[in-house]
């Protein structure tokens, strides 16, 4: 039998296959291609230089602008850090200590003040 005989039959699946992956390709540098703009990285040319954004003075001053307000952030995070470490600390150490003075002050038996036991203030 002739190649030709052998491969006629299937040329519309051939061609039909060729133009599926050449499509599939085409899709996928779009997708990639709008990933990129959606994200913000720098689109390229067809041999890799880069088209656009170009770094100018508004670029270099938004990123100034940024790394000043990454550096705020952080240390707000560090004071908010300290501040939970200190709440912590008065809840985990504190409450025993706390109680244990309160049951000393009534033991006194000081009668100056505030009493602790107002239910059995009378009523007006």
């Amino acid at each position: 039998m002739d190649s030709a005989a052998i491969i006629v039959p299937h040329l519309p699946w051939i061609i039909g296959g060729g133009l599926a992956i050449g499509a599939a390709g085409i899709f996928g540098w779009i997708h990639t291609t709008r990933l990129k703009i959606k994200h913000g990285y720098p689109l390229e040319g067809m041999w890799g230089q880069s088209l656009k954004p170009t770094s100018d003075g508004q670029t270099a001053e938004r990123v100034k602008l940024l790394t000043r307000e990454n550096a705020e952030l952080r240390a707000e995070l560090g004071s908010m850090k300290d501040r939970l470490n200190n709440v912590e600390r008065i809840v985990t150490d504190g409450g025993y200590g706390l109680t244990h003075e309160i049951e000393k002050l009534r033991d006194q038996g000081n009668d100056s003040g505030v009493p602790l036991n107002v239910a059995k203030q009378e009523k007006a």
